[in-house]
């Protein structure tokens, strides 16, 4: 038996139990397509990734990750996780305070800032594109979104790898009472060839977040997400676009607003998105490693 090192994590919260899991396979080296399938299928977690030495120069690392049915080209707390777990291994080094990931999407940066417990990973994301715009009265979205409070941005399909239905609801206290319909997301998800739906509100006044968000990803799989880097960072890209933002851009012209996501599942994951001057846009939080071991495969 080979012996593998072998993390579980959870990925955007300050505190155990808040965030969103994440299983690390640190040497992914000699195993097949099928077995790193068998890996994610057994985890059970949401995502599970492999790390294996790069094959190109500018990059810190190479990964690919899987969910429990199929692997996914990218994802952004998987991204964000296996940052945290490669630096406490020692695996790589940031340069100037950046990461290189090697991945199905390319190389992306991860910036590193701060150490242990206050150390925060964000990862630019790979750009996402407005796929289509809808109305509210979209008989598409009319079973998935009936009797939600509908807010004044009109829904989107937005496209950054993987396809969300983005639908800005009323308020926060709207946004927590919602009951989804496993049904009709899930049809919506099939026919629309996305993931489901990602529902935001603004917050209430006097919270420390400036969005409470929630993913309802449909097709067979039919659950709440607990933290959803790439799905946030699919609304930063479009409330840039509509020049929506919460605040303004800073000197340096950053615009960066905070995203409360998961309560409603148990969870309290919180994330940070940025919009930098050039208008991408990077998704990161806290990690901690909860689990440490080895697998036997």
């Amino acid at each position: 038996m080979v012996s593998r090192r072998f993390l579980q994590l959870d990925v955007f919260s300050p505190y155990s139990g808040a965030g969103n899991p994440l299983a690390v396979v640190l040497d992914g080296e000699g195993l097949s397509d099928a077995r790193m399938q068998a890996i994610a299928r057994w985890t059970g977690l949401p995502e599970t990734t492999f790390v294996f030495p790069p094959t190109r120069a500018e990059a810190s690392y190479a990964l690919r990750m899987f969910s429990p049915q199929s692997e996914v080209p990218f994802a952004g707390h998987p991204s964000v996780g296996t940052a945290h777990a490669v630096l406490e291994a020692g695996i790589a080094q940031p340069r100037e305070g950046v990461l290189v990931q090697e991945g199905i999407a390319g190389l992306l940066p991860l910036r590193v800032d701060g150490t242990d417990a206050a150390q925060t990973i964000a990862i630019r994301t790979p750009r996402a594109k407005v796929a289509e715009v809808a109305t509210h009265d979209d008989a598409r979205l009319r079973d998935a979104t009936r009797n939600w409070n509908s807010g004044n941005l009109p829904p989107v399909l937005m496209d950054g790898g993987r396809r969300w239905w983005l639908v800005e609801v009323r308020d926060e206290s709207s946004l927590r009472s919602i009951k989804p319909d496993w049904d009709a997301i899930s049809g919506l998800a099939e026919s629309t060839d996305s993931m489901g739906v990602f529902a935001y509100a603004k917050a209430d006044a006097g919270q420390a977040f400036d969005f409470a968000v929630r993913a309802f990803v449909g097709n067979k799989r039919r659950f709440e997400d607990a933290a959803s880097g790439a799905a946030n960072a699919m609304l930063a890209a479009w409330l840039d676009e509509r020049d929506a933002l919460p605040r303004p851009r800073d000197a340096h012209g950053n615009a960066r607003f905070t995203v409360s996501q998961g309560r409603e599942i148990g969870f309290d994951a919180q994330l940070a998105l940025i919009i930098d001057a050039q208008g991408d846009v990077w998704s990161g939080g806290q990690s901690r490693t909860l689990i440490r071991g080895e697998l036997d495969w």
